[in-house]
């Protein structure tokens, strides 16, 4: 790990107070509308307001931080599992900011999540941003990612999406396995302003792996093939009535086509088409024969196949999109309108098949939402730059 020899006082942040003023007023507008039980809103909207003009900011109470999590997922244009947004288990971790303890919570959270198999979606929101102290970052896509690593003779081994970032991580002192492996799991990286980016190797006890086999192809077992159960989102920033939560990791759990059909099967990740044509003796001499479909199918069976048999949650594409339509008529039901992203929500394979695919959809965004900066994406990847200097 490495620390800061010292550390300046944070730079108060200059703050839009009329922007922060109007954002909770129409956040707390919206949560007072959909919980009547609250009671009235003008008492509340009155000393938010007071709030923000001596500080800059507010504090959610515990009801409107849990809404406000619950919404931002109800509003997340990308997600095609929206219909179980009133299920979010919310854990208010606000007082928690220094990296190790926000490490130590993120592996509670990998660990309760999976609960067993029986995946339950979950957010940890830790402390927020505010204009006397920045809040800690999450370095990682996911809580659970794979390194890559580029060999002398150009080889790569591992998911070489995170080439970059396994590289840095390295140069940071991290010690990957004597003899690197497809599926190693890298490190956590929290970084707060004032101990900088600190390293966090991942527990056994909270990474959940499934071993990947086929029901058929007995030597699909022989690839050594495996995933991880719980998809923990840790690098996009919570945003909740004028209020930013950086550090806030997310999960719902996997529709098989995340896996099968773009984590295993893109050509700039694991590329296994091609492998997985070959042992099943496709004809791959001409692309009319379709191996490439045949093959993927295959691999997404065994993905759906394996996490059923270890009676670990996941849903597939077809089921999704009915569910997805679901949720879509139950908003518009209640008046709300949807934000939907036809790039996202249309699975990556046999689009055309699902009903989500023959539709119009509103993207136009909506607050409370999980925004991933450009900032956060490049260092999620390149493991640069840090968030607060050198």
């Amino acid at each position: 790990m490495k620390h800061l020899v010292s550390v300046p006082d944070p730079v108060p942040a200059r703050v839009d107070l009329e922007a922060v003023r109007a954002a909770s007023e129409e956040f707390l507008e919206l949560f007072y509308a959909e919980n009547p039980k609250a009671g009235r809103v003008g008492p509340r909207i009155a000393a938010v307001k007071r709030e923000i003009d001596l500080t800059g900011t507010y504090w959610h109470t515990t009801e409107e931080l849990a809404f406000g999590a619950r919404v931002a997922w109800r509003n997340n244009a990308r997600c095609i599992g929206r219909l179980y947004w009133h299920s979010l288990q919310v854990r208010d971790l606000r007082t928690v900011s220094r990296a190790g303890d926000v490490a130590r919570h993120c592996f509670d959270h990998l660990r309760v999540a999976h609960n067993g198999g029986k995946i339950r979606p979950m957010i940890s929101i830790f402390a927020p941003e505010t204009p006397a102290r920045p809040a800690p970052r999450i370095w990682n896509e996911q809580l659970v990612r794979y390194a890559g690593y580029e060999q002398p003779d150009g080889e790569l081994i591992g998911d070489p999406r995170y080439r970059a970032f396994t590289s840095e991580l390295i140069g940071r002192g991290w010690r990957p396995p004597s003899s690197p492996g497809a599926f190693d799991v890298l490190p956590l990286v929290v970084e707060t302003f004032e101990e900088g980016p600190l390293l966090f190797d991942l527990p056994g006890h909270a990474v959940h792996e499934v071993a990947l086999e086929h029901p058929e192809l007995a030597w699909f077992a022989d690839l050594g093939l495996r995933w991880h159960a719980v998809p923990v989102i840790s690098n996009s920033r919570l945003v909740i009535g004028g209020v930013s939560y950086p550090a806030a990791p997310f999960n719902g759990w996997y529709m098989g086509t995340e896996i099968g059909a773009r984590n295993l099967a893109d050509n700039d990740r694991y590329d296994l088409v091609p492998e997985v044509a070959e042992r099943m003796g496709l004809d791959t001499s001409t692309e009319a024969t379709l191996w490439r479909d045949r093959a993927l199918v295959e691999l997404n069976r065994a993905v759906l196949h394996s996490f059923h048999a270890n009676n670990v949650s996941i849903t597939d594409h077809h089921t999704e999109s009915r569910r997805f339509l679901i949720h879509l008529e139950r908003e518009e039901q209640a008046g709300r309108h949807c934000p939907t992203d036809w790039t996202w929500i249309v699975p990556p394979m046999s689009g055309a098949q699902t009903p989500v695919f023959h539709r119009h959809y509103n993207a136009t965004p909506q607050l409370p939402n999980f925004i991933t900066d450009p900032d956060s994406t490049h260092r999620a990847l390149q493991g640069t730059p840090p968030a607060f200097g050198t």
